[in-house]
């Protein structure tokens, strides 16, 4: 027997993925997948690339999560709170939703409404001192999937004081899946293909995320939805400190040096989604503009990947003293 996991949500494509994820890892022993409309079903009718997992969708509730060792929550923003107050404590915790990654109690009211759960330890690993203060967690929260994208392009030079914090800038592409399983009109295949749109502009809920995982202080974020199922592509710059800036791309070589799955890829050559589909790597590439002087760094990730599943079982990893890289690969899947 492995180290026993679960699943809360795991008919949605976050909670699929996590599936997918546990199924291929060596330590991990999933002993329970839950669900709410979906429950009573087999996996595999829900998540046909999952044939051949034997397993039965179970209802949402604490009982049937208990006798795990760590359960992901994969539920709907608002929802993990109380799931989680009623787990036994001895119970490890990595919530994929937002309810308790927001320190600022104003910050989720404003972008999300309702009381404030209170923050758990902060899931990005690459960040500085994350990664020991997820090895020694029992609740962490994961991160949103637009800001991992962000952080990851902008922390590094906000540390190293080469990019001002109050003028950030980013845009950011993402496929469908970002926004969820639930039928939406604006979803279906004909809206969406060969269309480009954009949504939440001014008042996308990552906001208060990525400022306060990153450090910027005036964030202007535009998400736009693209006709492709899964990844995020983003365009982060701010201005410069100083006249004489430092080479953007050389600060987050430094930075990500150790980062299994953070690769600064070489000069001239930039990310694209597809490279990262099915991985957990966020690609990078930065430069300065030649015209405002502006520092420009693009990121690439899976949204379902590092933006999600793949960073909830890396956190997991650690939480478990396991190798963060267990269970995940770096290496995209092509065509």
């Amino acid at each position: 027997m492995g180290i026993r996991v679960a699943v809360a949500g795991a008919s949605g494509y976050a909670g699929g993925e996590l599936l997918r994820l546990i199924a291929g890892h060596p330590e991990l022993d999933l002993v329970a997948a839950t669900a709410h409309s979906q429950a009573g079903q087999p996996v595999a009718a829900v998540h046909p690339q999952l044939t051949g997992l034997d397993l039965v969708f179970g209802r949402t509730e604490p009982a049937v999560l208990a006798d795990a060792d760590l359960v992901f929550l994969a539920l709907p923003h608002g929802e993990s709170a109380a799931l989680a107050a009623a787990l036994p404590d001895g119970v490890r915790l990595v919530d994929l939703g937002a309810d308790h990654r927001l320190t600022d109690a104003a910050a989720w009211t404003r972008y999300y409404g309702g009381s404030h759960a209170g923050a758990w330890t902060y899931g990005l690993p690459e960040l500085p001192g994350q990664r020991a203060a997820i090895a020694t967690a029992t609740r962490v929260a994961a991160t949103g999937c637009y800001a991992v994208a962000t952080t990851l392009a902008l922390a590094p030079l906000l540390a190293a004081g080469v990019a001002a914090p109050d003028d950030v800038v980013v845009v950011a592409a993402s496929g469908t899946s970002g926004a969820g399983r639930s039928a939406k009109p604006h979803l279906l295949g004909s809206e969406v293909m060969g269309d480009l749109s954009p949504y939440k502009v001014g008042a996308h809920q990552h906001v208060p995320e990525i400022k306060q995982a990153s450090g910027a202080t005036g964030l202007s974020f535009t998400p736009v939805l693209a006709p492709m199922p899964r990844g995020i592509l983003a365009t982060v710059t701010a201005p410069p400190v100083g006249d004489n800036p430092a080479e953007p791309r050389e600060v987050l070589a430094q930075a990500y040096a150790d980062a299994p799955f953070v690769h600064v890829l070489p000069a001239g050559r930039w990310p694209h989604t597809a490279a990262t589909l099915g991985s957990n790597s966020c690609h990078l590439q930065a430069t300065v503009d030649v015209d405002s002087g502006r520092l420009i760094v693009v990121s690439a990730i899976d949204n379902l990947g590092k933006g999600a599943a793949g960073q909830a079982v890396q956190c997991a990893n650690l939480m478990l003293g396991l190798p963060e890289t267990t269970g995940l690969s770096v290496h995209g899947v092509a065509p």
